[in-house]
């Protein structure tokens, strides 16, 4: 960032040196590349050592004690008192006249601060979960579908979605694709690495911010604040959905790196590209809010402003290094979306919570986070002037534009899905307030009032105005595991893939799965080679078998067919009370799609009368909630010749034999 404020020339060196703080710890570019490398390799390493180490103690359960919860609080105010007091420590060696810091002091503020966002990700997240085997919200709804993508890429390197058989993924592959090579490394399930890769990779992307806002402000003090402000607001407001959190967390950065571009740097124009394709691979809405109302918008403004094309030249060359990139996820379904015959059906944007239809204003709210929102507010409008704070500003009309377009396109009879945008505006203005409390310090209070006080009591200023930053994160961060209890509870309650719950209650009847994969295997199928039809999408999470069908259109492939589908299976209920069972397997086999070699249902095999119940799912949108559940049911009778029965509980598998 540009420096804050220009020492006059006649000012003593102390002077210079408090007023030039931005830019005392200037990174090149090169050892930007270095530290990067070093804060995600260590801070990878840290958080997968942590989990670990949770994992080998007996801690109680979250939901059930507040033991975890007291030692949270301890790991969050380790955390950031080292991280805040070596900061300080640092600033005040720019209040002597000369100084040379002791090399192991110089080390252990780089390793303290760098691998702080690990350290918190690790003590607000990881130790409230640490007796649980499932991450936030454990396999509610969406975390279902999420987990079973991820059981997906531990069982199978390729391109293959979730659910359906011989189909590319349409959900972006890298973040799950990533966590199912660690979950191979490690040789553990897919649905078990959920937790571990969503801390390291929430813990990763927090410490390389470090090193980036040190290069951006040329202040290691000040890119430590914004990293651990960026981890902390995550944490508390987006932390469910890893995938999309670790590309918002980097939003405020691509701002700033922005401006930077279409001024001409190029290496800022690979950084630019290089986030928006990964990005791309990880999670598109975060993409397409970031190209279209963040990078596009800051490279129309300067072009604008500066009267000339070249910023839009250069946009160009972004959009197609970044396109390049996002083919590698991107072009097998590309390519079979051009050799369908078949309609594509898709309601992925078919939903419209509460706070959809509101404009986050997070400068307003009562809280540490608020104020500094406010303070972000504030200064983004005095520093406009400002090309790098000018960005921040558009970056955050680019993102309420979205917001407000995706309310106008309900007309339409779609969204936007705005309402995952919330945790962009509040980092975007968190980030300005950091950026406005950096430069009150490095100009100083004597600066500001002269009359009052003098450089002493600035120094002492300072040292109070550093224990109240730490103590208000301390105060924020600690509070990270109850802003997201509903969600821990999630993970202890639910039953896991060993049919356990994390708070060693009584199981539900999910607890019959792993008896119902073991007789599935008994009649000689293999999970990754067996097409399943069941409603229970919570089998499907923990065991790699093919879905014939999605259990709801919103996170269906468009090329599956979901309503097509659905009401085959209709049919194929319907029929099966007037068919005959080879009448019934011929209707198997009859359609386009390789027909179920095993169902799943709710019914009892002594009581035939009512038939084998299954649920389909519908779009209801717009309809809040946007989904209903009706039952078909299938005639007992049809499955008495060329299939194998049991009863599990409540639930009968009918594995086919002919």
């Amino acid at each position: 960032m540009t420096s804050p404020a220009t020492p006059s020339q006649k000012a003593p060196a102390s002077e210079k040196n408090r007023t030039t703080a931005y830019h005392a710890d200037a990174l090149p570019h090169r050892s930007t590349l270095l530290g990067i490398l070093f804060a995600a390799l260590g801070g990878g390493i840290v958080t997968l050592l942590g989990w670990y180490a949770f994992k080998a103690v007996s801690l109680p359960s979250f939901n059930t004690s507040m033991v975890t919860r007291a030692l949270s609080t301890v790991g969050v105010v380790i955390t950031l008192v080292l991280a805040g007091g070596f900061s300080a420590w640092w600033i005040y060696d720019h209040y002597k006249e000369t100084f040379s810091r002791p090399r192991w002091r110089t080390w252990v503020t780089y390793a303290v601060t760098y691998l702080s966002p690990a350290l918190l990700t690790l003590a607000s997240i990881g130790l409230p979960l640490s007796a649980s085997r499932l991450w936030l919200d454990g396999v509610q709804v969406d975390q279902a579908f999420r987990t079973q993508f991820l059981t997906r890429s531990v069982d199978q390197m390729g391109y293959a979605d979730m659910n359906y058989l011989d189909m590319p993924t349409f959900y972006p592959l890298g973040w799950f694709w990533l966590g199912g090579r660690l979950g191979s490394l490690l040789g553990v399930p897919g649905w078990e690495v959920y937790q571990p890769w969503s801390l390291i990779s929430i813990a990763v992307a927090g410490c390389i911010l470090v090193p980036i806002w040190q290069h951006l402000t040329k202040s290691l003090p000040v890119g430590t604040a914004i990293a651990l402000t960026t981890t902390a607001v995550t944490l508390t407001i987006a932390a469910e959905e890893p995938y999309s959190a670790v590309i918002a967390m980097g939003i405020p950065a691509i701002a700033v790196l922005s401006t930077r571009a279409f001024q001409g740097s190029r290496l800022s124009i690979l950084a630019v590209a290089l986030y928006l394709g990964i990005s791309a691979t990880f999670y598109t809405l975060f993409t397409g809010a970031a190209a279209l109302t963040v990078v596009s918008l800051i490279a129309v403004f300067t072009a604008f402003y500066e009267r000339t094309w070249r910023p839009i030249i250069r946009l160009i060359i972004i959009a197609v290094i970044s396109i390049a990139i996002a083919l590698i996820a991107w072009a097998p379904y590309l390519w079979s979306v051009l050799h369908s015959s078949a309609p594509l059906q898709t309601t992925a944007q078919h939903y419209l919570p509460e706070e959809g239809t509101q404009l986050p204003v997070p400068f307003l709210s009562l809280s540490i986070v608020g104020f500094l929102c406010l303070i972000g507010l504030v200064y983004i409008v005095m520093r406009l002037q400002n090309a790098e704070m000018r960005a921040l500003g558009l970056a955050l009309i680019g993102i309420y534009g979205w917001i407000i377009l995706s309310m106008v396109v309900t007309l339409a009879g779609t969204t936007l899905l705005s309402f995952r945008l919330e945790v962009i505006v509040v980092l975007l203005f968190a980030t300005a307030g950091i950026l406005a409390l950096g430069e009150v310090r490095t100009v100083g209070i004597h600066r500001l009032y002269p009359a009052s006080f003098s450089s002493a009591a600035n120094k002492r200023l300072t040292a109070v105005f550093g224990v109240i930053l730490t103590l208000a994160g301390v105060f924020y961060a600690q509070q990270i595991p109850e802003e997201n209890e509903d969600a821990i509870d999630y993970a202890y309650r639910d039953t896991d893939g060993y049919g356990e719950r994390g708070d060693r209650f009584t199981s539900d009847s999910s607890h019959h799965y792993l008896d119902i994969h073991n007789f599935i295997q008994d009649q000689g199928y293999t999970a990754n080679e067996t097409v399943v039809l069941t409603d229970e999408k919570t089998f499907m999470a923990y065991y790699p078998y093919w879905g014939f069908n999605a259990f709801t259109s919103h996170y269906a492939n468009p090329l599956g067919e979901f309503t097509t589908r659905n009401d085959q299976i209709e049919t194929w209920a319907n029929d099966s009370w007037e068919q005959s069972p080879e009448e019934f397997k011929e209707s198997l086999d009859s359609t386009p799609w390789r027909g179920p070699d095993v169902m799943i249902f709710r019914g009892d095999l002594d009581n035939k009368d009512d038939g084998y119940k299954l649920h389909l799912a519908e779009d209801i949108y717009p309809n809040q909630p946007n989904i209903r559940f009706r039952a078909v049911f299938f005639n007992a009778e049809v499955f008495d010749k060329g299939w194998e029965l049991k009863q599990t509980g409540p639930f009968v598998t009918a594995v086919r034999t002919q």
